[in-house]
């Protein structure tokens, strides 16, 4: 980053620094195991049944952004390859309503086939398959899965479990699954005993005021270094840092998303340290609260609702 750059394009570098933490670690280790096991397989004429991931998390917690960061950065990973067709890995967010009909479509979408004629559920999904299989496509990725359990009956939710384990034990081509959503997921997983034992879950956890201080403020000099500030004194103290845990409702991806927003406010202001000024203008703004909701001005800051506060945001 360069002093030459513009606000816009400082804070899009910014955005583009993936800060990992534990849950991302367990996460990329368990799916590289889970690759490598599939490769070997493919090589060696093994038809397995394939294994898959649950990354479970409230709203906020950067369960999209470790996903997204997993899947475009892991290495030999072939998203699209227009000579061979190759998708290693087909990424898409469960779409509304999700009917298993709907979720079938956006699926063959995500492949590249678009559907020119109404077909029967059943068929999507065969065709689905024979897609995955031509594709040699090895993950199908879900993002927001919790809304396949949304608004569906029993033996509704019992058809989706039983597709997403015709997907993991199709007799020719077996295709994992990294399923992201939040802690209703679980529901999902849990419905049927064969597809959890075939599931690794990986939490992402809230974050704690005492036990991330640390963490929380060398993110802060890692942020305010890329862009070129310094951090001042009172925003590098663990009180400041509880401050900050707290303003993002604890959740990792919120926090992220806090700390740019606020070098945003000092960049505009042509600051040369990130100060609590600027923690304090950038919420009030995002929030829309008086300084008596802000957990940046308020002496008695764990009162404050900040995940009411912030309902309006989306996940990271």
């Amino acid at each position: 980053m360069t002093d030459s750059m513009t606000i816009p394009q400082r804070v899009l570098a910014l955005r583009s620094i993936f800060a990992g933490n534990h849950a991302y670690r367990t996460l990329e280790e368990r799916f590289g195991y889970l690759l490598e096991r599939r490769r070997t397989e493919i090589d060696a004429g093994i038809v397995a049944e394939a294994r898959s991931i649950a990354l479970i998390g409230n709203s906020g917690g950067g369960k999209t952004t470790a996903a997204r960061h997993l899947i475009t950065s892991h290495p030999g990973l072939v998203l699209h390859d227009p000579v061979s067709s190759r998708m290693d890995v087909a990424s898409l967010p469960v779409p509304t309503p999700a009917t298993l009909k709907f979720v079938g479509q956006t699926t063959l979408a995500a492949l590249g086939f678009q559907l020119q004629r109404d077909r029967t559920a059943q068929t999507i999904w065969d065709m689905v398959k024979d897609h995955l299989q031509a594709r040699r496509t090895l993950f199908l990725h879900y993002d927001e899965a919790q809304d396949l359990a949304a608004h569906q009956t029993p033996k509704e939710l019992t058809s989706v479990v039983n597709t997403l384990k015709s997907l993991m034990q199709h007799p020719v081509w077996p295709v994992g699954l990294i399923l992201t959503g939040t802690i209703e997921l679980k529901t999902i997983i849990n419905h049927d005993a064969q597809l959890a034992r075939r599931v690794y879950p990986v939490e992402f956890p809230q974050l704690d005021l005492a036990f991330d201080a640390d963490r929380v403020q060398r993110l802060l000099h890692l942020y305010a270094d890329r862009a070129l500030l310094t951090v001042a004194e009172e925003v590098g103290t663990p009180e400041f840092a509880a401050r900050l845990i707290h303003a993002g409702a604890r959740e990792f991806g919120l926090l992220i998303e806090l700390v740019i927003a606020a070098l945003e406010e000092a960049m505009m202001g042509n600051a040369d340290a990130l100060r609590i000024q600027h923690f304090t203008a950038m919420f009030r703004k995002r929030a829309g609260c008086i300084d008596g909701l802000n957990p940046f001005v308020a002496e008695d800051f764990e009162r404050i609702e900040s995940r009411r506060l912030l309902d309006q945001e989306g996940d990271t």
